[in-house]
């Protein structure tokens, strides 16, 4: 039995141009070149001067998007990659380590969101639409004393 693992078929290309990844991944290539200029992807030159993407590429760009679509800031996408090998793709128990490190943030986003749903067709959270109600929940605008803004939307950190 040989433990040697398969190799690619020849016509099946190590490296991809811009436009291949960008076709793949459903990512513009402007995106991708902005994704490459924040360090989150790499890209080798070829011969022509072209842009080369290892195949794995596609992987971290699936992987820069879902956790954008959940509301994971650029910024800390940025941080846990720089925790992987620039040269693999994030693998699942990868992204299972990462998500676990965003999960206290998303949990408060939810709940912050909830408490937005749940009242947003009473009022703005005291900031303030309407004077009559808000003489019964914000009586004497005691809720300027914890500071501007929406107070009753705020959700409170545990270590607040």
């Amino acid at each position: 039995m040989n433990s040697k693992p398969a190799e690619p078929p020849h016509d099946f290309p190590a490296t991809l141009s811009v436009g291949e990844v960008a076709q793949r991944s459903g990512v513009p290539v402007s995106t991708l070149h902005f994704y490459e200029s924040k360090g989150l992807i790499a890209s080798h030159r070829a011969p022509s001067n072209h842009r080369r993407y290892g195949r794995d590429v596609l992987r971290r760009v699936a992987f820069i998007r879902v956790a954008q679509r959940v509301g994971i800031a650029l910024a800390d996408i940025a941080e846990a990659l720089a925790t992987l090998p620039t040269s693999a793709a994030p693998s699942r128990a990868d992204w299972a380590r990462l998500s676990a490190g965003w999960r206290a943030e998303l949990d408060e986003r939810m709940a912050q969101l909830k408490k937005l749903r749940d009242t947003l067709d009473d009022c703005i959270g005291c900031g303030c639409l309407s004077i009559d109600r808000c003489r019964l929940r914000n009586p004497a605008d005691k809720l300027s004393s914890e500071g501007p803004g929406a107070r009753r939307l705020v959700i409170r950190r545990a270590e607040d």
